[in-house]
């Protein structure tokens, strides 16, 4: 979409058609489309029209209802975070800051999140499409906020108490995991967390490129990992943090909690430590929650005498232990009548996919087995997912 179809598109004719456009969700795009060039209107406007029905459908599962009233680019949708996790960073910087100044803001998803928590933001990008969008989104949204082209690298900062950089992370060969191939490259965001910033980043960063007196925290929401933020400055409140928001709400474990190392066999009850957890390294803060131990020392498992509702981890009952090796364990299923499997398992060389149709069960029964290492070997439990907290 060019900026010319966007401007247009923001019209009085502009929105009547996309109104339209948006009322015939399940209609034959081709058809359509030819209907509306047979009425008068030039193929961008109808194709920018058509573009933005689809692109507000497909942003509904990040931006709930807001996303009615929204409009995207593709690049900026998929880039743009989940509105539930951009509303609790946003209450973060909140709390320290009452200015923030969003370096290359895509679509605006991050200002509309900061807007609404009381921030005054300012939204700078170098794409003159994407400003604009960020523009009209906190138009459509009644936000104020003010969206400008410009070089991120080249802003004065003073003016603002926080700034948030949510770096592209694209290269010439599509997405990267090179930080020096950022856009803003890893230079220039090392150089923002000498200040009080906020900088996102993929949940895969590795532990050793995160500067001494910068807060990591990895968020996940609904059991899914979305993204790892650095906080520097003021912001930055313990070294490590793992947040999981859910139906429930919001619940955060850091590096400054109880902890254990502790290992043990296997007890009554086995915690699947949720992928921020994990990714933090808090799983023995997660081990000492339950009043239990690590079911092996490099291994994300926790294993406890009692059951524990924990937001930080799936819960399961453990039934009993069934053989690890594929003969004796199809045997042992068959002989449960189990047809229906879900293989969890971690530390061990399975595709789980693989095994279940290797197995291939065809009894009445349900069942879930657990494959991982404990002590040194190979182990297999069966377990009873207990109810899902969060």
């Amino acid at each position: 979409m060019d900026l010319a179809s966007f401007e247009w598109l923001l019209s009085e004719p502009g929105q009547h058609l996309l109104r339209r456009v948006c009322a015939e969700p399940c209609a034959d795009a081709l058809a359509l489309g030819a209907a509306l060039r047979k009425e008068g209107y030039a193929g961008a406007h109808v194709a920018a029209a058509m573009t933005q029905a689809e692109l507000r459908g497909r942003a509904e599962p990040k931006f709930g209802p807001s996303a009615a009233r929204m409009f995207f680019t593709p690049d900026g949708l998929e880039q743009a975070t989940r509105l539930t996790v951009s509303r609790h960073r946003a209450a973060r910087i909140a709390l320290a800051a009452t200015t923030m100044v969003d370096l290359g803001c895509g679509i605006g998803g991050d200002l509309v999140a900061a807007a609404e928590a009381g921030l005054t933001v300012v939204g700078v990008d170098t794409d003159p499409v994407r400003v604009a969008v960020a523009r009209a989104n906190l138009e459509a949204l009644g936000l104020g906020g003010a969206v400008a082209e410009r070089d991120a690298t080249t802003l004065d900062l003073a003016p603002f108490d926080v700034a948030f950089a949510d770096p592209a992370r694209r290269g010439p060969r599509g997405r990267t995991f090179d930080a020096g191939e950022w856009t803003p490259p890893w230079p220039f965001v090392a150089s923002l967390l000498e200040r009080d910033s906020c900088v996102k980043v993929a949940p895969g960063i590795p532990h050793s490129l995160i500067p001494d007196g910068v807060e990591a925290e990895w968020v996940s929401d609904l059991g899914e990992v979305k993204e790892a933020a650095l906080w520097s400055g003021r912001l930055a409140i313990e070294r490590r943090r793992a947040t999981v928001i859910g139906h429930h709400g919001l619940a955060t474990l850091t590096d400054g909690d109880p902890s254990t190392r502790d290992v043990a066999d296997m007890g009554s009850f086995l915690y699947e430590p949720d992928g921020a957890v994990i990714r933090a390294g808090l799983v023995g803060a997660v081990a000492a929650g339950v009043g239990g131990a690590l079911l092996d020392p490099k291994i994300a498992y926790v294993t406890s005498a009692d059951p524990f509702t924990t937001p930080f981890a799936r819960a399961y009952q453990v039934l009993e232990e069934l053989p690890f090796r594929e003969k004796q364990l199809r045997a042992a299923l068959r002989e449960r009548g189990v047809g229906r499997l879900t293989i969890k398992k971690r530390g061990v060389d399975v595709v789980p996919e693989h095994l279940r149709q290797r197995l291939a069960l065809h009894g009445d029964e349900e069942a879930t087995i657990v494959l991982t290492r404990a002590g040194g070997h190979g182990r297999c439990w069966s377990v009873r997912p207990l109810e899902v907290v969060g």
